[in-house]
This record gives structure tokens, sequence and C-alpha cells, in this order.
């Protein structure tokens, strides 16, 4: 089962690159993260350790455990992605304190921003998962 090796190493990296880029944003330019932010952090940051574990035990099984965290975070991704781009979605939920969450700290060729780059990376590991077979080794 080497393909599923290497699949967790990829999602793996993934995570660490998402997770690395939020700690950029956020520790380095200084972009205060809103509370949609926050909860694709929650998701995120864990699947580093998660998949890291499931790479060095080369563990297929904490598919059962990265495919739910990752579409759940898809989910506040891909909302997010709407509450900035589409007028009206920022109404449904405002968030209650801190910066707002149509804020766009970044907008690269129009349509990527922060919120994009989390689906982007969200999506990606919800892929590699789906490519894997099931099981221990």
């Amino acid at each position: 089962m080497k393909n599923n090796q290497i699949s967790l190493y990829i999602a793996w990296v993934i995570s660490i690159v998402a997770t690395l880029g939020s700690l950029y944003f956020s520790e380095i330019r200084g972009f205060i993260p809103c509370e949609l932010c926050w909860y694709q952090r929650i998701l995120m940051y864990p699947l580093v350790l998660i998949l890291g574990i499931g790479t060095f035990y080369q563990d297929a099984s904490v598919k059962r455990i990265v495919l739910p965290m990752a579409l759940i975070g898809w989910c506040f991704s891909f909302y997010h992605y709407l509450v900035e781009k589409v007028p009206g979605f920022a109404e449904i939920k405002p968030c209650s304190s801190g910066v707002p969450c149509n804020v766009e700290y970044i907008n690269w060729f129009g349509f990527v921003t922060i919120p994009f780059l989390a689906l982007t990376a969200f999506t990606l590991i919800i892929i590699v998962m789906f490519t894997m077979k099931s099981g221990k080794k």
C-alpha cells in the first residue's frame, strides 16, 4: 500500500503549508483572524498532527478522522468565501466581535483570498483522502 503512504505524506504537507500560511498572515503580516478564520484554523491545525502520525506509522485509518474534519473545514471556508465575494451573504451571520468576516486582507487576481486558500487546502486534502484505500499499512 505504498500509494497510501504517498497520499498521507501529500495530505500532511498540504496541512503544514496551510497552517504555516495562516500563521504567516496573522503573526508576520499582522492580519487579525476573524471568527470564521478561527473555525477554519481549529479544523486545519490538528490535521498537521493527525496526518503526521498517520504518515509516520503508515496508518491509513486516520482517514476516518481527517475526512470529516476536512469536510467541515471545507464548509466553513466555502461559506467564508461567499461572505467575502457575494453581496448579501455577510448579512446572514455577521461576526459578533473583532474583525468583520467580509474583510479581504488579500485579493490576488481578483478571487484569491485567505478563505479561498483554506478552501483549496481542504479540497486537496479531501481529494487525497478519497484516493486512499482504507485500512492499515
